[in-house]
């Protein structure tokens, strides 16, 4: 399902404009990179939380150059869904 579907899919259950609908879910979006990005994490619940895993730093290879490099610790976003969400689609997934 793309952005668009969504957008489409509420507009048809709400009765709202799609242009109102469209503008909102691109302004939840930006709110929650914005959010995770000064390091808060996004708390929906029902739905899931999106949280900033932190990776350690470690040793990686470069094979084509037969080098190792050293891969800085980094942060990056992650999304871990609720038990509702994750039994909701266990019990609908044919």
């Amino acid at each position: 399902m793309t952005k668009a579907e969504i957008v489409a899919q509420i507009a048809q259950k709400t009765g709202i404009e799609k242009v109102a609908i469209q503008a909102t879910v691109e302004e939840f979006m930006n709110v929650v990179k914005e959010s995770l990005a000064e390091g808060e994490n996004v708390y929906l619940r029902g739905f899931g939380s999106f949280i900033i895993k932190k990776r350690a730093e470690k040793t990686g290879r470069n094979i084509s150059k037969n080098t190792t490099i050293i891969i800085p610790a980094h942060n990056i976003p992650s999304f871990k869904p609720a038990k509702t969400f994750v039994n909701d689609v266990k019990k609908n997934t044919k």
